[in-house]
């Protein structure tokens, strides 16, 4: 059998560059919404996301508004009898530049995507505890959790986020309209790429013992 190649995607980065847009997307809902909409490029309604989030039809709906005034998200095609309004993401990729914005609103849009993270774990964990009370068979998706320190210079670190990115666009889903193969399981991905502390990687020196210091100031004394 022939494995079918995937086309390759046009880009259309979307720049955010406002601090007040930054701000608007500092909301768990929000960038529930946003996650679904760039990642699956597919059109969703207020309903549809709002399964997603926990919130009710109406509200996502207000959440849309506030994204689409911002560029970040945009109206798409309806469907069928068009009684619900439909949405999509802006572009491919959604880019927060927030070197010309400070770091306080990425921060906070960091701080709710940790937490996500930290829920989706806990879940996650949750959900195969239970099923090893039951005694049922571990059925779930393998989750993994690395972290890593690597040395990298300018051009290494610009070659790291290429080739991850290209990585990320090969297994995007690709909207052909077909039933997704046997197996299929939604996986949520989240990495970074950000300098280690500097605490961190500046090794200390020993402190130095008593004899050391006595025959230091001896020294000192002498010269």
């Amino acid at each position: 059998m022939t494995e079918k190649k995937r086309s390759p995607r046009t880009e259309n980065p979307v720049r955010i560059t406002d601090p007040k847009a930054i701000r608007a997307l500092a909301h768990a809902a929000r960038l529930e919404a946003i996650n679904e909409l760039y990642s699956s490029q597919k059109s969703r309604t207020a309903t549809e996301l709002a399964a997603f989030t926990g919130l009710t039809p109406s509200a996502m709906s207000y959440h849309l508004r506030a994204l689409k005034k911002w560029g970040i998200v945009v109206d798409a095609p309806s469907d069928g009898d068009g009684r619900e309004r439909r949405w999509k993401a802006a572009g491919t990729d959604l880019n927060l530049d927030t070197a010309t914005t400070g770091q306080t609103p990425g921060l906070a849009i960091v701080d709710i995507e940790l937490e996500a993270l930290r829920k989706r774990i806990a879940s996650h964990a949750k959900l195969r505890d239970a099923a090893r009370r039951r005694g049922e068979p571990d059925e779930t998706p393998v989750m993994v959790v690395s972290g890593n320190v690597l040395k990298l210079t300018l051009e290494q670190r610009a070659e790291f986020k290429r080739r991850m990115s290209e990585l990320l666009d090969e297994f995007e889903p690709d909207d052909t309209g077909e039933a997704d193969p046997e197996g299929t399981e939604r996986m949520y991905v989240l990495w970074s790429m950000l300098p280690e502390g500097r605490e961190a990687a500046r090794p200390k020196s020993p402190p130095k013992r008593a004899a050391e210091k006595v025959a230091e100031k001896k020294g000192a004394a002498g010269s």
